[in-house]
């Protein structure tokens, strides 16, 4: 069963993490046993700081959720190693309905691909019409390994693990024919099968060859082996005919002498959309995938790319794929739980989309256990009840309804946690300003947005003060700029806000046209002073699209 995954923003705030982990509780106990909260980016002090206060893990990392190998590969690898014969490949091949097999080592390092192409043709090879060679009838095997291989029994063995190669030849012709084709092989390299013709038994023995294969299950004589030993003949039995057991003898090749050692394999996390072509295009019907340590994890055929990735989506605390998880565009999203604007997100078909104007996302979620007549448990609605205060500054933001101050009352008495004690906690527990480095600082909480075509970043740090802001704004100004300028952004603006005032400072870098259009006091150059706004979604962006739009009709502000 797939996954499904209940997930944030990008930089996801304290919202989107206890909302993300909230929704996917209670989805699991409405039914959805397969929903899992998850997060596409890091925590964050104060998020982590939530998450220990109610002894809740963090949301497992995702960073890309567009199909993967690994999505459609096959799992149960059917495989040999090395050292088995191509008997035992064959069998399996033949049991199981294969074509290729992949020869895995004890560390299940792929070797190479065995195919029932190659085998068919070591064989069964073509006659060489111009003389002068074996192949049909060299066999490469140890002699313990024919032994298995016929089912047979080694009656007089010597030095039988080592692997060699052998020339086959079939004891059914007369005494002196056969005595006569001895003399045109070297003795040591001779594997002679015969069912029960003493006669040509002997003769083999008495000429030294490597072994005498005696089929049809025939007991041997004990002086036989009495000979054989004296010449250091080794001696297998077969219950086998004759032409059965020598056409099983090439059979026992190791499999190590017939596969294929060239061969393209892909890592298991790999984009299916960045390697079909080549796989499609290549002239292999199969690619083993590897694991992280190179082991083979999985075998991926050029069937698995038409099969369908069952991976879904549920969107916390954002609706706009600017902001989403990478590779949201290629999988199906079910459902979204947000309160913010409604963005350019289009859907292949209906879904539940829940947008209302409230505080928080963890509002909406704690308002579907109460709804529904879901139990919540402590932990949870203590979540909810941090991811409450952190959006709405403890119900003073102008974001707050009615439907926060609601719901926050209901979570202080199922969590038993007194809201402005912890409110205090959260925000003295992480300074952005002074624990993180510039360039992290000015995109831990960074969404992207999209108007008109013009896309553009606003973040937020929340801050007891703006002592450490006054001490670091230089640096800030130039992480900024060098954000915005990797990403060819319109323009970027960071919200930095003293809870405690209830006021903001805003740096923004970027086209000077729409810099222009800012009618707050400026502080200094890029800074500006913004007395009692403290939302991003509420107070600021309304004011920042306003400016945009103003800057492209061209009318002063």
């Amino acid at each position: 069963m797939s996954e499904i995954l209940v997930i944030g923003h990008r930089n996801p705030d304290t919202d989107a993490i206890c909302s993300a982990i909230g929704y996917a509780e209670f989805k699991r106990r409405t039914g959805m046993s397969e929903a899992v909260a998850a997060r596409c980016g890091d925590t964050n002090d104060r998020i982590d700081f939530v998450l220990k206060s109610f002894g809740i893990a963090a949301p497992k990392f995702i960073a890309d959720v567009s199909p993967k190998i690994s999505d459609v590969m096959q799992r149960k690898i059917l495989s040999v190693r090395p050292e088995a014969t191509a008997a035992d490949a064959l069998r399996l091949m033949d049991e199981k309905n294969l074509r290729l097999l992949p020869v895995l080592d004890e560390a299940q390092k792929c070797r190479g691909l065995l195919s029932l192409f190659k085998l068919s043709k070591f064989l069964f090879p073509a006659v060489n019409r111009h003389g002068g060679e074996h192949n049909s009838r060299e066999v490469v095997s140890s002699l313990s390994g024919l032994a298995k291989t016929l089912d047979g029994q080694l009656l007089v063995g010597f030095d039988g693990e080592r692997e060699e190669e052998l020339i086959l030849m079939i004891g059914a012709m007369g005494l002196e024919s056969f005595a006569s084709r001895l003399e045109k092989f070297p003795a040591e390299k001779l594997c002679v099968v015969v069912g029960d013709r003493w006669d040509i038994q002997n003769v083999a023995i008495r000429e030294g060859v490597r072994v005498l294969i005696v089929t049809g299950g025939i007991a041997v004589e004990p002086k036989t082996i009495e000979a054989a030993q004296k010449n250091k003949v080794s001696v297998i039995t077969s219950p086998h005919d004759t032409a059965t057991t020598a056409s099983l003898c090439r059979a026992a090749v190791s499999v190590s002498h017939v596969l294929n050692e060239e061969f393209l394999c892909f890592r298991e996390n790999a984009p299916l959309a960045a390697v079909r072509d080549e796989a499609m295009s290549s002239g292999y019907q199969a690619f083993p995938v590897l694991g992280s340590e190179g082991q083979t994890v999985g075998i991926l055929s050029k069937t698995d790319f038409l099969k369908p990735v069952t991976r879904k989506l549920i969107l916390v605390d954002h609706n706009e794929l600017s902001q989403a998880v990478q590779g949201a565009d290629e999988v199906e999203i079910v459902e979204i739980i947000d309160h913010h604007r409604i963005g350019a997100l289009a859907t292949q078909q209906p879904i539940l989309f829940r947008n209302e104007p409230v505080g928080s996302t963890c509002t909406i979620v704690a308002d579907c256990f109460f709804r529904h007549g879901v139990e919540l448990p402590r932990a949870i609605a203590g979540l909810m009840l941090a991811g409450l205060v952190s959006d709405t500054l403890n119900l003073t933001s102008p974001t707050t309804t009615a439907r926060d101050v609601e719901i926050l009352k209901k979570l202080e008495t199922l969590s038993q946690v007194n809201a402005r004690e912890f409110t205090e906690k959260l925000f003295a527990s992480g300074s952005l300003l002074t624990l993180k480095p510039a360039p992290q600082a000015v995109t831990t909480d960074c969404k992207e947005y999209e108007e008109n075509k013009t896309k553009f970043t606003v973040a937020q740090i929340e801050e007891i003060g703006f002592e450490q802001f006054w001490k670091r704004k230089d640096e800030l100004l130039a992480a900024l700029e060098s954000f915005r300028a990797s990403r060819a952004f319109h323009f970027s603006a960071l919200l930095v806000t003293d809870v405690t005032t209830q006021s903001s400072l805003l740096l923004v870098v970027g086209d000077e046209k729409f810099i222009k259009r800012i009618t707050y006091p400026r502080r200094e150059p890029g800074i500006y002073e913004l007395r009692d706004v403290v939302s991003r979604k509420k107070q600021l962006l309304p004011y920042l699209t306003h400016c945009l739009h103003e800057t492209e009709k061209g009318v002063k502000g």
